[in-house]
Formats: C-alpha cells, structure tokens, sequence
C-alpha cells in the first residue's frame, strides 16, 4: 500500500513538473592530451531523492521491450556486460558504460521527444525510450555500429509506472575515440546529430543549441584588451572579462552555452585520470540548491528534509581505462568503481545493485596533529 501511495505522489508531481520542463541535468566530455575519453554529468531533481543505485548487468542478459497495449516487445539479450546508474529502484538506466568503453547519458526532453507510432504488427521489433540506455549499451561497442543499428529497432513512448508518464528524453552517447552523437525523436522520426562539442543539456533540439552558440561568439578565454575613449583609458576591473555575457541563468540553453565555454577553456590534461578531476571542476558549476526554482520539481516534493542539493549525483566515466568515478549530494568524496575488474560473463543471470551512499552524511577524515 505504501508503495502504491508514493508511486500515486511521484505521478503526481512528475505530471505538474516534466509536462513543461526538463531535468537540469548537463553532460560534458573531455579529451585528455594523450587521448583518454572522460564523459560526466550532473543529475538534478529538487523535488525527492531519485535513490539511484549503481547497476552492473551481466554480458547475456536478457531484456523484454515494453509496448503501450502491454505485448511483449522486442526481446534482445546484452551482447557486452556494463554499469549504469539506475532511478527510483527501477532497472530505469540514466547513465553508464559497457565492457567496449561505450559510454550514454539520458537527458529528459520533454515538449520536443515524440517518438514513432506504435502498431502491434510492430511489437517484436519495439523497445520503449526508457530501456534505450539498456539497448544501447547492451547492443553496440562504437559510435558507427550505434548509427547502424539504431534505424533498426522502433522506439515509442510507454508511460513507465514508476513516474506515471511517458518518458521523454534524448541521449548523448560516446565510444572510447571520443566521437559523440545526439540521439532524438522529433516529430515521430529518428535524428542521429553528430555531436563534436561533447555537450548536452536538455530541451530545445540539439540542433537548436547548436545554432544559438552563434550569438556567443564574443566570448573568450582571454581578458578585454584596454579601450581609450576621449583621452580617458577604460580597463577591466578584473580577471574574467573574456567572458562577459555569458548566461548564468539555469535554464538548458545558458547551460549548453556555459557547458560549452568551460570545457573549451578547460586546463590541458595530460591523461585521463587527471581529466577526472578537470571534469568534476566543470561539473560543480552545474550545481543547483534546494529551493523554489533550485531545479525542475522543486517546490513540490515532500521528502526534500532527507536531502542536501538538487544536484543529486555527479559522474565521471573513464572510457579510456574504464571506470566510474561520483559523487553524490550527501558525500563529496569521489567513489571509484574498475569496471576491467569486472567478469561480465561469469555474474549469473542477475542485475547486481549497490547502493550509492552506505551513509548519507560526508566523508570527512579528522586531522590528528602531532603536538
């Protein structure tokens, strides 16, 4: 019953909030000198606690595509093993990265995600957006065999009864060269958009983000030069004027625009363990507080006493050595997963969870002097 009633509640919020909103979540990738591929993202939510838990599917796992009319869909089993981070104790896979260092994060994109036509002629062949994440890197080891294969499957939209709504979303996905595409569904057709920036947000189309960074061609790295005006010599009044005009706003667009600014005025990094921590240092300027307007769903929710942030987790994936490395709202000290470590093909037949916080409350180590 109680289960019941809060799935009731999360509907319930989810139907006033995501109708005409988008999570504020944002994914960068960088490129480490000698070539390592890092992709992370921040994960927002201010209304409760997403409990996201860390999951590791086996290689051979079997998975059964939802439909509308509740046919059974397309049937397809995981060729490569991988780790994802999960929502709402549901195999409900956000972001990850499989065994071929192939790594995806979903961005919900509601008001623009309108996927093909369902038909039950169709059902074998059909996979709901919510187990995209699942396909994906089950199913592909690189950007091109992504191209390939995904005009293959039918993606359609099924209200998933954890939230009580059809899942709207886009996906940023990256193999370990460092090649990214966009996948989107507008106007019931598939778009792949080459994605060379590494950057995502959420609604308009990416296209759309694309073209609004032409209005931002002012900015720069670099400090304004002095001006002399009438004899009188005008000068920055301090270090960050190249950046002058550049949004600070919250909203998907400013944090594409800002998204794109830091990460091409990123530190050089030689590798991609040093590219970790350049990565989280982009990410902390995507932090969003509890409050009103903190995030999307904040306001609404009535467990936010229990949490600290609606930054709810932030990742970093080494496509390069392969491993995951967050953080969360409740504990600052990064967790690191070696997903090489992993035997995906010796796990049995069972999705393997762990839970992100063993406490919630921060790591912190206590100096003892040596008085």
């Amino acid at each position: 019953m109680r289960n019941k009633v809060l799935a009731l509640v999360i509907a319930c919020l989810l139907l006033t909030s995501l109708t005409s909103t988008a999570l504020a979540c944002t994914g960068i990738r960088l490129i480490a000198k000698n070539g390592d591929v890092i992709y992370g993202r921040s994960m927002e939510w201010g209304a409760f606690d997403l409990n996201s838990r860390v999951a590791i599917v086996p290689r051979g796992y079997t998975f059964t595509g939802l439909t509308p009319d509740g046919s059974m869909g397309m049937k397809y089993t995981a060729k490569y093993g991988f780790v994802a981070l999960d929502m709402l104790h549901k195999d409900l896979m956000s972001d990850g990265m499989n065994e071929k260092g192939l790594s995806l994060g979903m961005f919900y994109h509601p008001g623009y995600a309108v996927y093909p036509e369902y038909t039950k002629e169709n059902a074998k062949n059909t996979i709901s957006s919510q187990e995209v994440a699942n396909y994906i890197l089950g199913s592909f080891s690189t950007i091109q065999e992504v191209r390939d294969g995904m005009p293959n499957v039918n993606v359609i939209g099924v209200v998933e009864e954890a939230i009580g709504i059809t899942v709207q979303a886009h996906w940023i996905v990256t193999d370990k060269t460092g090649e990214s595409v966009v996948i989107e569904y507008t106007k019931g057709k598939l778009k792949i958009h080459d994605a060379p920036l590494g950057i995502i947000t959420n609604a308009p189309n990416y296209d759309w983000h694309m073209t609004n960074l032409s209005n931002y061609l002012n900015l720069s790295m670099f400090s304004v030069e002095p001006k002399n005006l009438e004899g009188i010599k005008f000068s920055p009044t301090g270090a960050g004027s190249g950046m002058i005009g550049l949004p600070g706003d919250n909203t998907p667009p400013s944090r594409f625009i800002r998204a794109v600014a830091w990460s091409q005025t990123a530190r050089a990094t030689q590798d991609g363990k040093e590219t970790v921590y350049e990565l989280f240092r982009l990410l902390d300027n995507f932090n969003l507080p509890l409050g009103p307007d903190g995030a999307e769903g904040s306001g609404h929710g009535e467990n936010t006493d229990l949490m600290r942030s609606s930054t709810i987790w932030t990742t970093a994936w080494n496509q390069s050595d392969l491993t995951l490395n967050f953080h969360t709202q409740h504990n600052r000290r990064v967790r690191f997963l070696d997903i090489k470590a992993i035997d995906f093909g010796k796990m049995g037949k069972k999705i393997v969870h762990i839970t992100l916080d063993e406490k919630k409350e921060q790591d912190v180590k206590v100096l003892k002097p040596a008085l």
